[in-house]
């Protein structure tokens, strides 16, 4: 599809309109790189950004390479934000320099829905070699910087990806009764291409890998474009 003299590049929406609004291609590009980090070098936070990646290769297309160096990927827990283990291909790495070759090759092959990998360390270098891979094609690349034990800002680094991402842990939504809500996610999106960052509190994945405004958010933006249509 062209506009004004520009392709327009598919995208994956989130479905949640106070995120989506705010992306500069209502969602996120297919056929590109976005970074993922944890808002800190907790577990807690390590899980929840995983969790993210994986609500969103649940919602892609097709087969999903998740590239790692250490074996802690928890396939139930991906299965519960909707990333079936079947749809799954692992693959183990040596080191930083192995798993984004392992990256390129996969998303290069133009037959996978998503790419994912975890990372120390990754400069622009490597990142523009991920954004070139995906280029042209449908298949998203999820890139994890782990923290490092220096204390530096995994995302802190010049970088060609298209958006960057912080995922924190966020209070739980309230039950009506004694138990465990859904888990929330501080969702920031620290910097985009073409667009401004933000930050959004929004609930954890459900099994269709879907996020979703807290209830009172929704409840209280509904609110506010009722009033915004009947001022117009």
């Amino acid at each position: 599809m062209e506009d004004r003299g520009f392709r327009r590049r598919p995208v994956l929406p989130f479905g949640v309109d106070a995120v989506d609004s705010r992306l500069a291609g209502g969602g996120l590009r297919l056929d590109a790189l976005h970074e993922v980090a944890a808002a800190g070098p907790d577990m807690a936070e390590d899980c929840a950004a995983s969790l993210f990646m994986g609500g969103i290769a649940a919602r892609a297309w097709g087969p999903v390479l998740w590239a790692v160096q250490r074996r802690d990927l928890f396939a139930p827990g991906l299965s519960q934000v909707g990333l079936d283990h079947k749809r799954l291909i692992y693959a183990e790495a040596r080191d930083d320099a192995e798993l984004l070759a392992v990256m390129e090759e996969g998303l290069r092959h133009r037959g996978l829905g998503a790419v994912i990998g975890e990372v120390k360390r990754a400069d622009m270098t490597a990142t523009r070699r991920l954004q070139l891979a995906a280029e042209g094609g449908r298949t998203i690349a999820l890139l994890m910087k782990r923290h490092a034990r220096e204390g530096r800002d995994p995302i802190g680094m010049p970088s060609a990806a298209v958006t960057r991402w912080r995922i924190g842990c966020a209070p739980s939504t309230p039950l009506p009764v004694e138990g465990v809500g859904r888990h929330r996610w501080r969702v920031e999106l620290a910097r985009q291409k073409g667009g401004e960052g933000f930050t959004q509190i929004l609930e954890a994945c459900d099994a269709t890998g879907r996020c979703a405004l807290p209830a009172k958010l929704a409840d209280r933006s509904a609110t506010a474009g009722g009033a915004a249509r009947r001022a117009a």
